[in-house]
């Protein structure tokens, strides 16, 4: 079932959990991000973001991803990450995105807030809702580099900018890192809390690959109700593929299905922990049943 709207985010965040948004490269991290969020009964956002065209190009991988959510059990939304162009916002609105994320952390202050809100106007008028960044979020996307967090979003500033660009989410700079990093992330907790108590959306925590799950709760807690999740499916699946072409054999479907269970494995965990319970067959609590169900 495709999510349209925003009201699962903000949902997600009333209820004191976050959503797991987890970007998809190929058919396979795909299909496995839609079998976890259907083993676990929860609603996914997969992010079949702006960079992940590079390899097969955006009609081809857009469509796939929203037939994919089309078909699965459990509400998918599907969202462009991370994009500076507007065209090409407006290309994946008219393919069928349910939201967008224009990224204008590389402007000036004014210039972010042009932009957002150009871009908020244009979606909110298609039905989509819109993510922006305020503080720059160190690091790749796409690789593993090591980044240091170096430029911290202001809480005043986060206020004003939510109430001048009518963004629907908000992703901070706390901390948090994209990549993989070689030592532990500290998230500023403190920070955090105090984005949130002068914002009125659901704030979104990049870069949360390798960050201890400790630290992902507190985020979690303090506001956070979308958490992106890149990396660590990236190694699961280039692992996978490297440990089923070492074992000899040129069947593809082999190496394909060792990555799908690969990827599964990681989307399932996270998104039962940032829905508030327990992989199955680990001792927790279990908070949504029933009704409590989406």
């Amino acid at each position: 079932m495709l999510a349209r709207g925003a009201g699962m985010i903000r949902d997600f965040r009333a209820r004191g959990h976050a959503l797991a948004a987890i970007t998809t490269y190929t058919l396979e991290s795909t299909a496995a991000i839609c079998q976890a969020a259907e083993r676990a009964g929860a609603p996914v956002i997969v992010q079949a973001g702006s960079s992940s065209f590079a390899a097969v190009g955006r009609e081809l991988l857009a469509e796939s991803v929203l037939s994919a959510a089309r078909r699965s059990t459990v509400l998918i939304g599907v969202h462009l990450d991370h994009s500076v162009s507007p065209d090409e916002i407006r290309a994946c609105i008219g393919l069928g995105y349910t939201s967008v994320m224009v990224d204008g952390s590389h402007l000036g202050y004014d210039d972010n807030i042009a932009l957002t809100r150009s871009v908020v106007e244009e979606s909110h008028a298609c039905g989509v809702w819109v993510e922006a960044e305020l503080g720059a979020i160190a690091g790749d996307e796409d690789m593993s580099v090591g980044a240091v967090a170096t430029d911290y979003t202001d809480p005043g500033q986060a206020a004003d900018f939510v109430e001048r660009t009518g963004v629907d989410a908000l992703a901070v700079a706390v901390g948090n890192v994209h990549g993989m990093t070689a030592g532990p992330v500290r998230l500023d907790l403190e920070r955090l809390r105090a984005i949130a108590a002068v914002t009125s959306v659901p704030l979104v925590l990049h870069g949360a690959s390798g960050t201890d799950e400790g630290e992902l709760l507190g985020a979690v807690s303090a506001g956070v109700a979308k958490v992106n999740l890149n990396a660590e499916m990236r190694r699961a699946h280039v692992t996978a593929m490297a440990q089923a072409l070492a074992a000899g054999g040129d069947d593809i479907r082999r190496v394909q299905q060792r990555a799908v269970a690969a990827m599964a494995g990681v989307a399932y965990r996270k998104i039962m922990l940032l829905s508030g319970r327990s992989p199955a067959g680990e001792e927790g609590p279990q908070t949504m049943k029933g009704s409590d169900r989406w």
